[in-house]
């Protein structure tokens, strides 16, 4: 396309952290997303006014607060003719809305669009600690969110927030692609050491200190065991206040506006695709087909490789997903997978991570390099879209595109095994995980096990049982592949070793 009415380019960015001393005097998420488009319109030198699409990334932390749309537009002064929110706050909507941002730039159907998002959640933890009563002073956004509704079969075996979910395709890939444990646990620590170093020189990340693969490695009271193989330092950290938004508008009114050549950065094809939304209802745990269709279809249809990408971001909620997204594009182990510095050192700000990540690659790519590839995951392993960004036009990009890619994908979806929630007997480990307490001590464990037909079963995993914990975490033997037995219990089903 060669029309620059039609031609999407983002051409203002923003991010914000917020660090009150007292929970009190912090921003929410309302407060934090006016502060970033305020920034985006300043960087783009454009008045808020003037946006005619508003696009806001659903939040947790003041869920109360509600639809933000009639709030957050009147607070900037706009009033924008498409105003919405996402349904959900999954970790692929900041690129799905970049993505229907440049379809409706490249269907002339708005000139200038925002996107936005902000979470506040260690204000809204700090302010629940400060009214709380008595010693229970808990508060966790994530698991209150996962867990509203009555318990289904995996919340019961434990499986009910992404970090109970993340460590079975840990321990499934690393078995498939197999390494031991010590080698998977240094690819990892080697990617977070990367994403620490990248946010030491970022402006807009929570930590700005480096952290060495040993400081990654190493499980002490600071860096605690979460669920396994993850500590601490290798999982999202979700107690932060940030918020980040961007502005897209057509090469053409970019122009008008008079903003330099220089600025601007123009967006390329996307691709998108799901799993299952039960994660029992998947095909396998060691690969993603909705993750291999949006990476290899956006390759394709912006006609380029891994090679022509001067840098990455790749979704790292938790280890597997850069791991398994890496192999699938190609990209190498000793550069950097963020440009932001990941959901650990970065910080998650739950569904509006790649917000930040948008942010931090405009910033880069308006200094350096040509392209750059963006990867976003959210739910459980659920959601995937990938997109293209780059300092100069992308010849093979044309807007609107359908960027649904989900037919593909369950193309190459293999069969999914059949939910045997009542099992006693024989079994082999597809995966497992074991859960920690704050105390670091184990406090319960899950088995994923395939019956000899083929079914799909969980089984409790007693941690009291020292040799089986030992059998699952020391890297001794592989779990994953080995025999054993489901028993029936007084309550539920249970894991024994052959």
């Amino acid at each position: 396309m060669t029309d620059p009415e039609r031609i999407p380019v983002i051409i203002g960015v923003g991010q914000v952290n917020d660090r009150p001393a007292d929970p009190d005097d912090g921003l929410d998420s309302l407060g934090l997303m006016v502060a970033a488009l305020k920034v985006a319109a300043d960087d783009a030198g454009v008045s808020l006014t003037d946006i005619d699409s508003l696009a806001i990334v659903d939040q947790i932390s003041f869920h109360h607060l509600g639809k933000l749309c009639e709030p957050l537009a009147a607070a900037i002064g706009a009033n924008p003719a498409i105003k919405y929110q996402s349904a959900a706050p999954h970790g692929d909507t900041p690129v799905r809305l970049l993505n229907e941002a440049a379809n409706r730039i490249g269907a002339g159907e708005v000139k200038l669009a925002a996107v936005v998002g902000g979470e506040a959640l260690r204000t809204a933890a700090g302010r629940a600690a400060k009214a709380a009563s008595g010693e229970d002073k808990s508060y966790n956004a994530v698991r209150r969110v996962a867990t509203r509704r009555e318990p289904n079969y995996a919340q019961k075996h434990g499986l009910a927030a992404p970090v109970d979910v993340y460590p079975l395709y840990e321990n499934a890939t690393r078995a498939a692609w197999g390494q031991s444990l010590a080698d998977a646990q240094l690819e990892s620590a080697e990617i977070w050491s990367r994403f620490s170093e990248v946010a030491a020189g970022n402006e807009g990340a929570w930590i700005r200190k480096p952290a060495s693969p040993d400081d990654i490695l190493d499980v002490n009271e600071r860096n605690r065991p979460i669920a396994f193989p993850y500590s601490k330092l290798m999982v999202a950290n979700s107690s932060v206040n940030q918020g980040a938004g961007f502005l897209v508008a057509s090469l053409a009114e970019a122009r008008r506006r008079g903003i330099a050549e220089d600025r601007l950065i123009y967006i390329g094809m996307g691709a998108a695709a799901k799993e299952p939304a039960s994660i029992l209802a998947r095909d396998r745990y060691d690969h993603s087909v909705s993750m291999e269709t949006s990476i290899a279809r956006t390759l394709a249809l912006n006609g380029m490789t891994a090679h022509d990408f001067d840098c990455v971001e790749l979704y790292s909620c938790f280890p597997c997903v850069p791991k398994m997204a890496r192999r699938i594009l190609g990209w190498p182990l000793d550069r950097p997978a963020s440009v932001f510095g990941g959901l650990t050192f970065g910080g998650g700000p739950i569904a509006n991570y790649m917000s930040h990540a948008v942010v931090s690659m405009v910033e880069k790519l308006r200094s350096e390099g040509r392209y750059g590839f963006l990867f976003a995951n959210g739910g459980f392993a659920t959601d995937n879209h990938c997109i293209v960004l780059g300092n100069q036009p992308i010849a093979a990009a044309s807007f609107p595109q359908d960027f649904d890619y989900q037919a593909e994908a369950e193309a190459k979806r293999g069969p999914v095994p059949e939910l045997a929630e009542d099992y006693a007997g024989p079994a082999t480990i597809e995966s497992y995980t074991v859960f920690y307490g704050r105390d670091g001590e184990p406090k319960a464990g899950v088995v994923v096990a395939r019956t000899p037909d083929g079914q799909r079963t969980l089984a409790h995993v007693d941690v009291s049982d020292a040799a089986m914990l030992a059998f699952l975490t020391d890297g001794t033997r592989e779990p994953v592949g080995t025999e054993g037995q489901v028993v029936q219990l007084v309550e539920g089903y249970g894991w024994r070793t052959a």
